[in-house]
């Protein structure tokens, strides 16, 4: 069953966060553990309550498991601690249906 990392990021420089190499090192190890990009910053639009995402992401995995081994992995950490250093964010997985 499928399953989605959604992440609501604050980026505090958008210039250094794509200067980094993030966006590009993180879809690819993403991608290592089955995960494919369905959404990344593009328009978003509120239909109802306070909830104002900054940057949506949202990558689906095979599973949960694909995607908890992702988020631990080798691969993905330094680059997790770059994306922490630039922005906060609020992430959540959960299972498709």
């Amino acid at each position: 069953m499928s399953a989605y990392f959604i992440a609501d990021v604050k980026v505090h420089d958008l210039e250094a966060y794509r200067a980094s190499g993030y966006l590009e090192a993180a879809r690819a190890s993403a991608a290592d553990f089955g995960g494919n990009y369905v959404a990344r910053g593009g328009e978003t639009v509120v239909f109802e309550g306070e909830w104002v995402p900054n940057r949506l992401v949202i990558i689906e995995f095979p599973d949960l498991a694909s995607m908890r081994a992702w988020h631990s992995s080798v691969e993905y950490e330094p680059w997790k601690k770059i994306r922490q250093s630039l922005a906060d964010s609020n992430i959540v997985g959960i299972d498709g249906v």
